[in-house]
Order: structure tokens, then C-alpha cells, then sequence
């Protein structure tokens, strides 16, 4: 089994543990790839599990369980872990019992309070953290209110850097693009919380009991997704079907142990 540089990519049939991006490595927008139902297939034959890592905030892990078993893929909660729920879990720990004014859809603020946190999304003077996440139902009176709160003296994170999120079309401005836009307007910056922070590969590793040596990641983006297979020291394979050309990669400092066109390669291949 060789990967596409042609490296030696036989230990992958010996992965207990595959996390897998979503956006632009199992499917775009709501279009499953060619062969994603067969590579999961695969991996369970070959005794593996599989868990949906996915730096998109915009949706919960109700709507996301909904939305790939939509597609035919088996998932239940337990097999998504998501920057929502990273940050969350980083809030609690990090900022325990502080107010929280966000920016994002109506599902992170709900899964947000689900959690336990008490979140606002209009100015509030007690609220001490502003969280931004991929916001696709942002306003101009959204963007005009987080301004007014990070003109505060406030903690300020964000749940994912991705700068694009791959569509039907091509991309559409991800959560890092929106830092941008608000660092334009206020100056700041966030601290990110999901990729390519290894606090998401951290969690699953420890809530699955399995080694970074049994795990491969599986992602579209050298930044994020290969980037926390770095941090987190776990192999990280890139697929070609979403962010990253083979330019990328060629020109870029970051470099995934494995290069594949999409999964569907790595399912004939771990056949």
C-alpha cells in the first residue's frame, strides 16, 4: 500500500482509530463523495472506528448526527467531537461562571447553554468572554454588537481559524475570515480553539483510551486539520478533494505523512 508520493503506507491498515474532517474530506456541502460510505465500511472491517472531528461550529452535533445518517453514513453522537464542544469544554474549565456573549448560528448557542455556560447575544455588560464561530446567519447587527463588546475589556476566542468553507460553488468565508474582518474594525484577536490546537485530538484520545500511535487523521487543510496531526502527534493523512492542491503542500512548511486524491483512494488502497 503506497500513498500517492508513493511512501510505504502500510501501517494505515493497522489504524484502530480514524478522525475524520468533514467539509471538503467525506463530503461538500451536502454532496457525499464517491466512495466515503465504502471507506467507512472499510474501516470497521478492518476493526477500526471511526470519529467526525469537524472545525465547524455552525452546526450542533444533533444536526450534524442528522445530517450524515441523512447521507447513509452510520453515526451516532458518540462518534463526533467538534470545535463547539472543545470550546465549550475550554470555557468551563478556563472561565468557569463567567457570561459568555457570542457571535454564531442558533445551534452553538444552544449546544453552548446545553453545556452548562450561560451565553448572551446582545451587548451585556456582565459578560466577561466574547466567542465568534462560523456564523452562517451573521447580520450586520451581529457583527455591529460584537465590536461594541470587544471595544470591552474582554477574554476573546473563536472556535475555529478555517478562512474558507468548501460549498457546491467553491468557499464561503469561514470563522478565521470573520476574525479578520472584526481585527480590521476593533484590532484584536482571538485565541482559537479548535484546529490546530490538539485539544480536540486530545479529548477523543483520552475518551477512546487509545494511543496517538493507533490514530490517523484525515483532512482537506494543511493548516488546520495536517497541523493537528502535528501537534497532537498523530500521522495525518491529506486528501486532495477539498482546500489543499498539490501546490499547497509542495510550497507550504506544513507536509501530511500521507497524501491521497480522496478517501475513496484510501478505501481501494486499505482493500
Amino acid at each position: 500500500m503506497t500513498d500517492l508520493n508513493g511512501r510505504n503506507a502500510e501501517i494505515l491498515k493497522k489504524k484502530k482509530l480514524w478522525l475524520l474532517d468533514m467539509d471538503g474530506t467525506i463530503y461538500n456541502e451536502n454532496e457525499i463523495f464517491e466512495g466515503t460510505l465504502d471507506f467507512l465500511q472499510q474501516i470497521r472491517d478492518n476493526g477500526g472506528r471511526y470519529i467526525f472531528i469537524t472545525n465547524n461550529s455552525s452546526k450542533s452535533v444533533t444536526d450534524y448526527v442528522q445530517k450524515v445518517t441523512g447521507m447513509g453514513i452510520q453515526a451516532g453522537f458518540e462518534d463526533f467531537y467538534t470545535s463547539s464542544q472543545a470550546t465549550a469544554m475550554y470555557i468551563r474549565e478556563n472561565y468557569p461562571g463567567q457570561t459568555v456573549y457570542c457571535m454564531g448560528t442558533r445551534s452553538l448557542v444552544t449546544e453552548l447553554r446545553e453545556s452548562g455556560l450561560s451565553v448572551v447575544t446582545e451587548p451585556d455588560e456582565s459578560a466577561s468572554v466574547v466567542l465568534i464561530g462560523f456564523d452562517t446567519e451573521n447580520t450586520s447587527e451581529k457583527i455591529r454588537n460584537t465590536c461594541i463588546m470587544l471595544g470591552r475589556d474582554v477574554v476573546y476566542l473563536a472556535t475555529n481559524p478555517d478562512l474558507v468553507c468548501p460549498v457546491s460553488f467553491g468557499f464561503i468565508p469561514d470563522c478565521g475570515s470573520m476574525s479578520i474582518m472584526l481585527k480590521n474594525a476593533t484590532g484584536k484577536e482571538p485565541f482559537f480553539i479548535g484546529k490546530p490546537q490538539p485539544i480536540m485530538v486530545d479529548c477523543v484520545l483520552k475518551n477512546t483510551g487509545c494511543s496517538a500511535g493507533e490514530a490517523v487523521i484525515v483532512g482537506d487543510r494543511l493548516y488546520t486539520d495536517i497541523a493537528t496531526g502535528k501537534n497532537a502527534g498523530v500521522d495525518a493523512i491529506c486528501v486532495l478533494s477539498g482546500e489543499a492542491t498539490l501546490k499547497d503542500i509542495e510550497d507550504g512548511d506544513i507536509k501530511p505523512d500521507f497524501l491521497f486524491r480522496d478517501v475513496k483512494e484510501i478505501w481501494q488502497k486499505l482493500r
